[in-house]
């Protein structure tokens, strides 16, 4: 049975984007140079990337056209499948690669199917609805969060008022540029 493992960045104080739906908090790119290589040296271990409708727009104007500082991850990200969960978005594309699929309908359903089959792991990225769904649907395996520092006081949250998740920290590093890697899986 395939992993499913949610990856997010939260401010010290839970929020996973700021009250406008920003991640600007995260700071620029060449801040995670460190991060960037330790999530690079993971990659091998993933072979479906799994996005929510808003995440994949913001990737699909980003990535396949990145090459500059990034060319390793933006190759790895473009030529890795993706199953984009949407039942709102007309068409999915990813550039000049053929590897996008969207997937309709009921998303924790459809990612439970992804599980049972033949792979490596698969990785889900932003997509706070859908990373709430399918934590609240006990689908997830690990949760690896991204702590940046920095408090915003107010925000949009991966996790609701009333989630209780038992968890049991597996890993935790912390880079040069303050962000500290957490990851857990459920008790």
């Amino acid at each position: 049975m395939r992993k499913l493992v949610v990856q997010e960045w939260l401010s010290v104080d839970g929020f996973a984007a700021d009250e406008n739906g920003s991640t600007d908090f995260l700071g620029p790119s060449e801040d995670h140079l460190e991060s960037d290589q330790e999530m690079l040296a993971n990659m091998k271990f993933f072979d479906l990337i799994l996005l929510g409708a808003n995440t994949y727009s913001m990737f699909v104007e980003f990535w396949p056209t990145e090459q500059a500082r990034n060319e390793i991850m933006a190759e790895w990200i473009n030529e890795t499948p993706k199953t984009v969960c949407s039942n709102s978005l007309k068409n999915i594309s990813w550039g000049k690669w053929d590897n996008a699929t969207q997937q309709k309908g009921d998303a924790i359903e459809a990612i439970k199917k992804l599980k049972q089959q033949k792979g490596k792991e698969m990785i889900l990225w932003g997509s706070l609805s859908l990373a709430r769904s399918l934590l609240d649907a006990d689908v997830v395996d690990e949760i690896r969060i991204g702590n940046v520092p920095i408090i915003l006081g107010k925000g949009i949250r991966l996790f609701g008022e009333s989630d209780q998740i038992k968890l049991q920290t597996t890993e935790r590093k912390t880079y040069d540029n303050g962000i500290t890697q957490i990851n857990y899986t459920r008790k």
